[in-house]
């Protein structure tokens, strides 16, 4: 019997390792721990060099994207996972072209998401007047707020083969990504193929949104992606260490926000993103009163 037919939370003990098995008895929370494992490794790794590229905003825009095609396809009865994709994948190779055109990165995908977002109210009101209560097995809410403990065995298939491609292309662009993020006009006079490398991540992160928000949703993907790997940068000046690490930060932030929502009974998602963001802070308070430790030592020294 799950805990929703039972209707009875079982109770958090001092024990761990029986909280643990606990949680491990039901099939949708180990389901829940592979995917949330699969899909934050993605992210962590991918929202590192997201940081380092001052695309943040890109990301943000492209989980209002994966919105809108979740919806679109739900409401034109195509499957929403491929719609989702699809869109994504297109958008962003469009929004990494016009940037390349335009002055500013930021008019490209601004015109986008204020597109996309009014695309995205516009397909969620056909879905919910026509679409929704025919026993599609979707909702609007879903792809709102994402729904890690309705993801099925099929598919975390998906998310592996998907989620094996995205890491393995990564790590194989990873050092040449590093320079072109790092100093593109030299990687550029070095003959690294910096316009390819960029929209070829761009592709990466529409793949890792898309996937994510299956698991966290539209509006809180971006705190999966983009604080574990803040908080990496923030700490680790080593980039591949840093890699490693907002990946590791990632997966134990899905970990703890799981076990949270499965104890409290509030949503995984949630937990997930404030654990995400309180640690952020932490992190950056911490460093902020640091360096100014370091500047009264300085200034005392040279007094």
């Amino acid at each position: 019997m799950s805990v929703s037919i039972a209707g009875v939370l079982p109770p958090f003990t001092p024990n761990l390792w029986q909280d643990i098995q606990a949680m491990l008895r039901y099939d949708f929370m180990r389901q829940a721990l592979v995917g949330g494992t699969i899909l934050s490794i993605v992210a962590g790794l991918v929202g590192y060099f997201v940081v380092l590229r001052h695309q943040a905003f890109a990301g943000e825009s492209l989980s209002d994207v994966a919105f809108a095609g979740a919806l679109g396809g739900a409401a034109l009865g195509i499957n929403p996972f491929v719609s989702l994709i699809v869109t994504t994948v297109v958008v962003a190779l469009a929004m990494g072209g016009f940037g390349e055109r335009l002055r500013g990165r930021d008019v490209a995908i601004g015109t986008v998401l204020a597109w996309m977002l009014g695309l995205g109210v516009f397909f969620l009101s056909l879905f919910t007047a026509h679409v929704s209560g025919r026993g599609t097995g979707f909702s609007g809410v879903t792809v709102l707020f994402g729904n890690i403990l309705g993801i099925s065995t099929e598919q975390i298939g998906t998310i592996a083969l998907i989620s094996g491609l995205a890491v393995l292309t990564l790590l194989l662009i990873s050092r040449p990504l590093l320079f072109a993020s790092l100093d593109p006009d030299v990687a550029a006079a070095r003959g690294v193929p910096v316009r390819v490398l960029g929209l070829g991540f761009m592709v990466l992160l529409a793949v890792t949104v898309s996937e994510a928000t299956l698991a966290v949703g539209a509006l809180l993907v971006f705190a999966l992606l983009l604080l574990p790997a803040a908080i990496a940068h923030q700490i680790v000046s080593r980039p591949f260490v840093a890699l490693a690490l907002a990946a590791a930060l990632a997966v134990a932030f899905t970990w703890l926000g799981i076990a949270i929502g499965f104890y409290t009974g509030y949503p995984s998602s949630v937990c997930i993103s404030l654990l995400a963001f309180v640690s952020y802070v932490v992190v950056v308070g911490g460093s902020g009163r640091m360096l100014k430790t370091t500047r009264k030592k300085g200034e005392a020294v040279r007094a």
